[in-house]
Order: structure tokens, then C-alpha cells, then sequence
């Protein structure tokens, strides 16, 4: 035991006596090491970001969004004319008698009106729903309440507004209990929702969001009909849409895929012009995990060139201590040191190099991130795997590249090497 000890000594004496040439060899390392762990960290970030909005929107629910069919050439030149298209209330009634197990069917308008405080004036977004659209998306109330059953059945003037809305209509005090208009209609603000983040799939955007507010699907359709009529550059634009948009959610994620496909049939039947699409966040998540694992990948291995730089620079620096210590390992082969006793006392020295290296990586590596997040509020992620598998790897490293030059100098032959100037 004394003797591995001793050997172990030496390795490291042998590393004092060239400080900055070791300082320079653990740098490669270290910045190899480094570079891993930020680059994973800012992979699992994004990542983890992306996939939680995608899970606010529901990973059992299927979400079917009414579109305006492409328009031929005679129906563009009409530009007063009635465009009737998208879902209808007859399609929640063929929804709920065709997935009965279904948890819940949410019915959603949409109408896109300037809203009013005083002298404060912004565009929002209405959106007419159910009380129960909260669950289904996700959503929770900041400050006072959601709309109730009671206020769907008396189609009453009640609102609640989304937190971007609500900081420009109220920047300096409490919305709940105020009144906005729209239209000529007052609305009483019972709500305030907390902020999310966006609510869209793909390049579609769905019902909510910060600008929405929120009002009875029952008091939409009184207030605003079926057909909205828009008017600009001297024309006049008529679409007649019932709902914009129906959420389904099922129990289980399982049953998402086989439901979106039995729903996309059933829409393709009734909606031969295509102007209803079938979303399903569930999807979305699954690639944004395969493209995690992808992207998490590529920067793992673009990070591994640094070590395999720190690696050959660990090889080369060992080769040019063979060549200067030939006369030190010939005389200690003279007094008795065996090839292993030279390849460890070699090997030690590479460990203990790429160890260092890894060590002050792991520290920069966890610090970085972290610190960044402070500053910017931007997530970073740093993963215990990303850390174990970086320093487990800067060791590998020393050892595989540190082997050639360790059993190079065990071969030397002792009277050449003590013949050597």
C-alpha cells in the first residue's frame, strides 16, 4: 500500500514541478466539460418551457377549430357576400353522442372588439364559453372568480379578463367589481386570471390567452349573433360562424390518438369543405420530447468536441514528459520500479490533470446557468445526469489518451533511457 501511495505521490509531485503547462492542459478540459453542462442546461430549458405551455393546453384533449375554406377567384371579387362556415352547436350534439365517455364538451365564440374603462380604450378578445372551460384549459383565477352556471342560464353581463387586458384597462387598481364596455353593453368584471403562457398549437391560436375576456357563451350570442360583419376599405366582409371552437377531453392520453382520428373522420363527413381543424396537443408534446432528445444530442456532441480537444492535449503534453523524463524513468527502473509501477504513476498524472479539469467544470458549469437565470429569467435546467455524465467523461478522456503515453514510457529500455541526455 505504501508503495501505490507513493507512486500516486509522485504523479502528483511530477505535476507541481510544471505549474502552468498542467494549468494549460486542464484548461482544455475544463472548458470542455463546461461547455457540456451549459449547453445541455439551455437544451432542457428550452425544452422544458416548450413542453410545459403544450401541457397547459391539455395532453387529453382534442381541440377543433373552425377555418375559413380558400375562397375561388368569382367568390373573391364578390366582396359583399355571406361566408358560412366552421362548427356548429348540431356538431357538439354529433360529438357527445359519438365519444359519450368523453369528460367535457366546451362550446367557444370569438369575437374580436374594442373594449372600454373611461378614457382607456384596447382591442380584446371575447370569448364567449362554458364555466367549465377553465378546467379544460388549464387555467386559474388571480382574483376573484370564473363565470358560474347560474350567469350562463340568465345570459347575464358578466365578465372576466385575461391579466394583459387587465393591466392596460386598470394599471393602477383592483379590476374585480368595475365595469367595461363593449359595444354599447356593459359588462360587470367578476375575474381576473393569472398569466399563462401563449395558447397556440402549431401556428394556430386558441381560445384565451392574456387579452381574452371572458363572457357567457349564451350572453355572446345574444349580444352578437351568428353573423359578424366587418367592414374595410369600402367593402364589406359577412361570416357566419356558430362556434369557433370546440374542446373535447377524454380520460386518458391514450385515447387521444384513436379519438382525434375517429373525430377528424366524423368532421371530414359532415364538413366536406374542410373548414374545421383537429389539433391535439398531445402530438405537439410528443415532438417537442423526440425533438428534445434530438437537440440535446446535437449540443452534446458538439460540447464533446471540447473534451476530445482537452483529451488530445492531455496526449500531447504526456508524450513531451516522456521524452524530458527518459533519464528519470531509467533510473528508477535501475533501482527496481517495475512497467506497471511506471504505467500508473503516468496514468495518475492524466487522471489527475483531466479530474481537475472536470472538477472546476462541473463548478463554472452549474454556476453559469444558474447565474444567467438569475439575471434574465430565462430557465435554465441543469440536469444531475448531464453533470455525472460530463465529469465521468473528462476521466475517461484523461485515462484513454493518457494510456498510450503511460505504457510508452513502461517500455522504455532502462539502459537507453539512462544513456539518455
Amino acid at each position: 500500500m505504501y508503495r501505490w501511495l507513493r507512486i500516486v505521490r509522485l504523479g502528483f509531485g511530477s505535476l507541481l514541478l510544471h505549474p502552468l503547462r498542467s494549468s494549460l492542459t486542464v484548461l482544455g478540459i475544463f472548458c470542455g466539460v463546461a461547455s457540456v453542462i451549459v449547453m445541455l442546461a439551455f437544451g432542457e430549458g428550452t425544452s422544458f418551457v416548450a413542453q410545459q405551455q403544450i401541457r397547459a393546453l391539455g395532453s387529453t384533449n382534442v381541440i377543433l377549430r373552425s377555418r375559413k375554406p380558400p375562397e375561388s377567384q368569382s367568390a373573391r371579387a364578390e366582396r359583399s357576400r355571406l361566408s358560412e362556415y366552421g362548427l356548429t352547436y348540431l356538431d357538439v350534439e354529433r360529438l357527445r353522442a359519438t365519444f359519450p365517455d368523453a369528460e367535457i364538451l366546451v362550446p367557444i365564440r370569438e369575437i374580436v372588439e374594442d373594449v372600454q374603462v373611461l378614457d382607456r380604450r384596447t382591442t380584446g378578445r371575447l370569448v364567449g364559453t362554458v364555466p367549465w372551460f377553465v378546467d379544460i384549459a388549464n387555467l386559474r383565477v388571480a382574483s376573484g372568480r370564473f363565470l358560474t352556471d347560474v350567469e350562463m342560464r340568465s345570459r347575464s353581463n358578466h365578465c372576466v379578463l385575461g391579466p394583459a387586458i387587465a393591466a392596460d384597462l386598470f394599471p393602477f387598481g383592483e379590476p374585480v367589481g368595475r365595469t367595461l364596455r363593449v359595444k354599447g353593453n356593459y359588462y360587470k368584471i367578476v375575474g381576473v386570471m393569472e398569466a399563462s403562457g401563449p395558447r397556440r398549437i402549431g401556428d394556430v391560436d386558441v381560445a384565451g390567452g392574456a387579452n381574452a375576456v371572458y363572457i357567457p357563451v349564451t350572453t355572446a350570442k345574444d349580444w352578437f349573433g351568428e353573423t359578424l360583419v366587418r367592414v374595410s376599405s369600402g367593402s364589406r366582409d359577412m361570416e357566419r360562424v356558430e362556434l369557433h371552437e370546440v374542446d373535447v377531453r377524454l380520460r386518458t392520453p391514450e385515447e387521444v390518438p384513436a379519438a382525434k382520428q375517429a373525430i377528424e373522420e366524423l368532421m371530414a363527413f359532415v364538413h366536406p369543405k374542410g373548414d374545421v381543424q383537429v389539433l391535439a396537443p398531445l402530438d405537439l408534446l410528443r415532438a417537442a420530447e423526440e425533438t428534445k432528445r434530438n437537440f440535446n444530442l446535437l449540443l452534446g456532441s458538439v460540447a464533446a468536441v471540447s473534451l476530445l480537444v482537452g483529451g488530445i492535449g492531455i496526449m500531447n503534453i504526456m508524450l513531451a514528459t516522456v521524452t524530458e523524463r527518459t533519464r528519470e524513468i531509467g533510473i528508477r527502473r535501475a533501482l527496481g520500479a517495475r512497467r506497471r509501477h511506471i504505467t500508473i504513476q503516468f496514468l495518475v498524472e492524466c487522471v489527475v490533470l483531466a479530474a481537475s479539469g472536470g472538477f472546476l467544470g462541473v463548478v463554472v458549469g452549474v454556476g453559469v446557468p444558474l447565474a444567467y437565470q438569475q439575471v434574465t429569467g430565462r430557465v435554465m435546467i441543469v440536469t444531475p445526469w448531464s453533470v455525472a455524465l460530463s465529469f465521468t467523461i473528462s476521466v475517461v478522456v484523461g485515462i484513454a489518451f493518457g494510456l498510450y503515453p503511460a505504457v510508452r514510457a513502461a517500455r522504455l529500455d532502462p539502459i537507453v533511457a539512462l544513456r539518455h541526455e
